[in-house]
């Protein structure tokens, strides 16, 4: 770990002033707005309930919905992120501005009243300055919480420590996401520490204290413009796995001489931000259903750099040894499903929203497999998969087929996260089997030595018995019959946009020679 932080400092120490610059504006500008409607709350006792009320619902909405929400308001990136956490900081602020003023001892304030102050003067000289320790504390309450929610920003590409959690959960790379855990646990530490002092002596420290923050915005506002992009270049939004595994966007910069932008986001908010505008272009999956919806043109893998995914169910060979009868029961998938049938049951549910188990029972019986059964016993098999529409949608096709012809009973354990998290719930035991790709299998599962890589990565066949080989002896893990579709890596842009560049190729992105 610590030759890990060592290696990687500089780039920790980026992302913690990214970090950093999201908590401290929205923090500001939640000080701005919430100490104003505070005080005026404390004036105008009949808007208090209704004002902290809707501050509370706000609190309430789960972080990454909010975030969602502000990709086709927005856009992508640290406005989106810093409208949230503003939103987020605002309830401690105001609720402890109006509780602290109203708390102020009548006796006090009648006292000033008495001595000829106006409400202007009392509220200046008397209640602001007997509530600035409980108008703090609410401060530090809003920016610990801020801390914590800015690692979600990275899902909107708007950097911070998060980058390194979300790649290390999709990974499941302990290293990673303490690379992003332990800076952030210290950032909160060290601010809160740093404000409880400022509370302590915030009457004495308040002149000071009001040119400090002026100082820190005209910080941030130069570290914002330091960060606006120098250049007109294309914007690439990608998921966190493709941003660090061995088949993803470091060896195809390399492999293409890259030049782009790329910014890390939510592998399903990434299909918004591109159909929006907000991205150029994403690294998506070639069976997506949103293809069609949002209208994106899938860009020719010109020079071979993705090895075949085919799709195929990856088992324990224990499971198998105690129920043979699974692999007949899931064979008879092998074969059956192409790359434009996929991509149309991936729309379904994607674009019609349609229930995965419906779309999945639907395409069984239009092949003429049986679908009735759904028995209620104790479970026997358990499916996983990734968290993505045609993982489940493949989950729920598995399940039908084993409990309509076996005597099995199949719990599904869908949404896993990441290919080593739903990976090491197979080796453990947890799982008994997923759908798996064998262009993963081999690059990322495997990683075989390059000239193996460089003589086996353009036949699907070989690359399917090298996996198939190398998972049986290694893992004591058995591939089944493909099931038909190959679900490559993609980069796709919308096709107004790739047409008037007259973009076709991932070439064509690269240096014009």
């Amino acid at each position: 770990m610590i030759e890990l932080f060592l290696s990687r400092s500089g780039e920790i120490l980026d992302k913690t002033m990214e970090h950093l610059w999201l908590t401290g504006l929205s923090v500001l500008l939640a000080v701005i707005v919430g100490v104003g409607l505070g005080i005026l709350l404390s004036r105008r006792e009949r808007l208090a309930t209704p004002v902290i009320g809707l501050a509370n619902v706000i609190q309430t909405i789960p972080s990454i919905a909010l975030l969602g929400v502000m990709i086709p308001l927005v856009g992508i990136g640290p406005t989106p992120a810093i409208i949230a956490l503003f939103l987020y900081a605002l309830l401690p602020i105001i609720r402890n501005t109006y509780t602290g003023i109203s708390d102020v001892d009548p006796g006090v304030v009648e006292s000033g009243r008495g001595l000829g102050m106006t409400d202007r003067q009392l509220l200046r000289r008397v209640e602001i300055p007997l509530a600035l320790p409980v108008i703090f504390a609410g401060v530090r309450t809003a920016t610990v919480i801020n801390v914590g929610v800015a690692t979600l920003c990275a899902l909107i590409a708007a950097g911070g420590l998060g980058e390194f959690i979300f790649t290390g959960i999709a990974l499941n790379n302990t290293d990673l996401i303490l690379l992003g855990a332990i800076p952030a646990a210290v950032l909160a530490i060290a601010l809160d520490g740093l404000l409880g002092l400022v509370q302590r002596n915030v009457r004495r420290l308040i002149l000071p204290l009001l040119v400090t923050i002026g100082i820190i915005v005209a910080g941030l506002l130069l570290y914002s413009l330091s960060r606006s992009p120098a250049d007109e270049s294309l914007t690439a939004g990608l998921p966190a796995e493709f941003m660090e595994r061995p088949d993803g966007w470091e060896g195809l910069r390399e492999a293409y001489d890259l030049r782009l932008d790329a910014v890390q986001m939510n592998a399903g908010l990434m299909y918004d931000a591109v159909k929006e505008g907000r991205v150029d272009l994403i690294g998506g999956y070639s069976t997506d259903g949103r293809i069609e919806a949002y209208d994106l043109r899938v860009l020719e893998d010109d020079r071979g750099y993705f090895p075949p995914y085919y799709a195929a169910p990856l088992v324990r060979q224990e499971t198998l040894d105690r129920h043979p009868e699974l692999a007949e029961a899931l064979d008879r998938l092998a074969g059956k499903i192409n790359d434009a049938t996929m991509r149309s049951l991936n729309y379904q549910v994607d674009h019609q929203k349609r229930d995965p188990a419906d779309v999945a029972r639907r395409f069984l019986e239009s092949i003429g497999e049986r679908t009735t059964i759904d028995r209620d016993g104790d479970t026997e098999i358990r499916i996983g998969g990734k968290n993505f529409t045609e993982q489940f949608i493949l989950a729920e096709i598995y399940a039908l087929l084993i409990e309509n012809n076996t005597d099995l009973t199949v719990e599904l354990t869908t949404g896993l996260g990441g290919t080593q998290i739903v990976f090491e719930a197979l080796r453990s035991g947890a799982i008994d089997l997923y759908p798996e790709y064998t262009g993963t299998g081999f690059l990322v599962l495997h990683a075989p030595p390059q000239d193996s890589i460089d003589r086996l990565i353009r036949s699907p066949e070989k690359v399917y018995d090298y996996v198939r080989r190398e998972s049986a002896t290694t893992f004591n893990l058995r591939w089944l019959e493909p099931i038909g579709f190959n679900n490559t890596y993609a980069l796709m842009m919308r096709e107004a946009s790739a047409e008037k560049q007259n973009i076709k190729t991932i070439s064509n992105l690269g240096p014009t020679p």
